[in-house]
This record gives C-alpha cells, structure tokens and sequence, in this order.
C-alpha cells in the first residue's frame, strides 16, 4: 500500500519475491533491479512518490487496471462461497480464557507496567517521604504538649496540610498514567485480549499495595516524630484514615480520567475539586461554623471526613484540661463543642472512609470501559 491507503500490489511474492519483481519490472519505465540486491528495498524505492512523479505513473491506478486484480476480485468471490459441507465459525464466548483467567494477566500486566513507570511510582514515595519528614520535623513531639487551643489548632492544621497536599498529588499524578493507559485499553479490548471490566478491576486493585506502602511509609515517619499517644488503637485509626484518604484520592483521579475526554478536562476537573475539598474540610470554616444552606457540602466532600477521622481518633477520648479562650475544658470537649468532631461517631467514620474508595473505583470501573473518546 502506499500513503492514502491505496493497494498497489496485492498477491504472489513467489520464491526470491519472483512474481512482485516480475510484475513492478512490467511497468513501463520501472528500472530493473541490481544482482544480490534486497527486493524489498528495491520496490520502496521505485514505488516512492517521487518516482512516480519522474515516470508519470500511479501505481495504484495501474494496480486497479491490471489484470491481477481482476483475479484477486475473482478469486475472493470464490473464496466466499461457503461449501455445501461446512458450518460457519462459532465460538462459545468471546475471549479465549474466562474473567478469572483475563483480570489475573491483566494484573501481571499492570504490575509489570507500574515496577517500570518510576515517574508515577518512585516520585510519588518520595513526595511523600519529604512532605511527612518535613511535617515532623516543624511539629517535632507536639503531639502530646496541648495547653491551650492554639496547640490543637496547630496539630489539626498539620494534618489539614498534610491531606490536601499528599491527596492532591496522588490525584494529579495518577491521570497523565491513566490516560496513556486508556489507549492501550482501546486496542487490546477491540482486539478481543480481554474484557475492560479485567483491566479497569486490575487497575483498581494495583493501587492497594502501593497505596499502603505509602501509608506505612507516612505513619512511620509522622507518628513518632510529632509524638501522638501511643496505642496500637490510636495507630490503626491513624493508618487507617490515611490508607483510605490516599485511596480515595487515587480513585478520583483514575474517575475523572475516565470521565473526560482530554488530560486537560481531567485536571481542570480536579483542580475544583481540590478547591472544594479545601474549603469545606472543616479547617478554615469549623462544621458547626459553616452556614445550614451549606452544610450538605461539608457532610459530602472527603476531606472533611478525614480529617475527623485523624483527630477524633487521636484527641477525641482526651480529657485532659486546657486553656480555651480563657476557660479550662476538656480536649475532647472542645473538638465536639468548636469543630464538631465527637468520638462515639468514629464508626460512621470508618464506614465513610471506605465508602468512598469504592464508590469511585466502581465508577471507574464501568466508564473506563463504557465511555469511548476515540474519535471516529
């Protein structure tokens, strides 16, 4: 075929390419081809655009006038003619291996594309490493020293920072990979390798080990450095609630990847819902500050959620005594009093928290596979 998808041959190669030197030396004014020359070099070079133009030949044309394709025309006629023994093609199902079968490679597939993508992986590991290294070294053993509100605040504000920073760039991170993988997507599914519903759940399921290394990695370095109260209960929330944050973030991303056309939809997507998040997380409008007309969107964006689920978890059983605004109260007293954060309601929490991560990773499951931006 030559540019423009026009067949300029179309049959025998015959031993030593005999039958296409044969047909391209039978057109007029086509140089002949040297001894021990490769006839394949040979018939690019004499077929090229330019060449055509010096001969005044279209070999296209030349082609759809020849008497060999009036034989291919023919002999595809015959050939589509079933004999009067046969039976039609059948297949009981689409793909070759069944869905358990189809998400297992896809999620080798997946492990091996992610171990060789360090500029998703390996950078997001170290953002995290230095964000948490920083933050415990500016709230170095301040969990425990409370004597008034503005040491509370201060924790809380590191955690606010903490979350919005850390989400965000999980979030960011993962579209760019997304998108490039949707293409590969688009081929291999048409091409009948596997379902989008093996991929889109590998993909889905990738997340998990790297998500709770990254948590690990923060909880190791956070949770001793900013000296929180020792508990195995208190560090199991603390993991907890960041697993499920990093979690949900991830998912929002690969969700609003497969929901837009363009990487530039996606991040422009994002970046309001990070606006959002920011702004109704309950730090810089406290929930029982915030209007009645706007209080739905403090109970249904993310941050919010996380954010209790860190400080209730940490402070929420604490009775011990401060100053707040001149008055001594207790620590749990004032989270549920100022920021509406109450202890008995860490189970809501929990559920929540991991809610959401499925919500979004359904999402993604089924529009990843159903919505197709190819252009037609």
């Amino acid at each position: 075929m030559k540019r423009g998808g026009q067949i300029i041959y179309s049959g025998p190669i015959g031993q030593h390419s005999s039958k296409l030197i044969e047909y391209f030396q039978g057109i007029s004014g086509v140089p002949k081809i040297r001894d021990n020359y490769n006839p394949a070099t040979w018939m690019l070079e004499i077929t090229a655009p330019s060449v055509e133009d010096q001969l005044c030949v279209n070999f296209a044309q030349h082609y759809r006038d020849s008497l060999l394709h009036e034989n291919n025309k023919k002999l595809v006629k015959q050939l589509s003619i079933p004999a009067p023994s046969s039976r039609d093609l059948h297949f009981p199902t689409r793909f070759p291996q069944n869905g358990w079968e189809q998400y297992k490679a896809c999620l080798w597939k997946q492990n091996l594309s992610y171990w060789r993508s360090p500029r998703y992986n390996l950078v997001r590991v170290l953002f995290m490493t230095f964000a948490s290294v920083l933050v415990g070294a500016l709230y170095w053993q301040k969990g425990k020293k409370i004597n008034n509100e503005q040491d509370l605040l201060n924790i809380l504000g590191s955690i606010y920072v903490l979350i919005q920073f850390l989400g965000a760039n999980s979030c960011t991170s993962v579209l760019p990979f997304i998108a490039r993988e949707r293409i590969v997507l688009y081929r291999e599914t048409f091409s009948g390798m596997y379902s989008f519903w093996a991929y889109s759940f590998s993909q889905v399921t990738i997340e998990i080990p790297y998500t709770f290394f990254l948590s690990v990695l923060f909880v190791s370095i956070t949770y001793p450095a900013i000296g929180f109260y020792w508990s195995i209960y208190k560090v199991f929330w603390y993991f907890y609630t960041m697993f499920c944050t990093l979690l949900y973030f991830n998912y929002l991303g690969m969700m609003l990847a497969s929901l837009t056309p363009t990487i530039q939809v996606a991040s422009v997507s994002a970046s309001f819902c990070y606006t959002m998040m920011n702004l109704f997380s309950g730090f810089l409008i406290p929930g029982p500050a915030i209007p009645k007309w706007w209080i739905w969107s403090y109970w249904i964006w993310l941050t919010a959620w996380s954010m209790k689920g860190f400080f209730t978890s940490q402070y929420g059983d604490i009775n011990t005594e401060i100053q707040v605004f001149g008055e001594q109260k207790a620590v749990s007293f004032f989270l549920h009093d100022y920021l509406g954060y109450n202890h008995d309601n860490l189970g809501v929490v929990a559920v929540v928290l991991l809610v959401y991560p499925l919500l979004f990773a359904s999402l993604f499951t089924y529009s990843i596979g159903k919505i197709n931006f190819q252009k037609r």
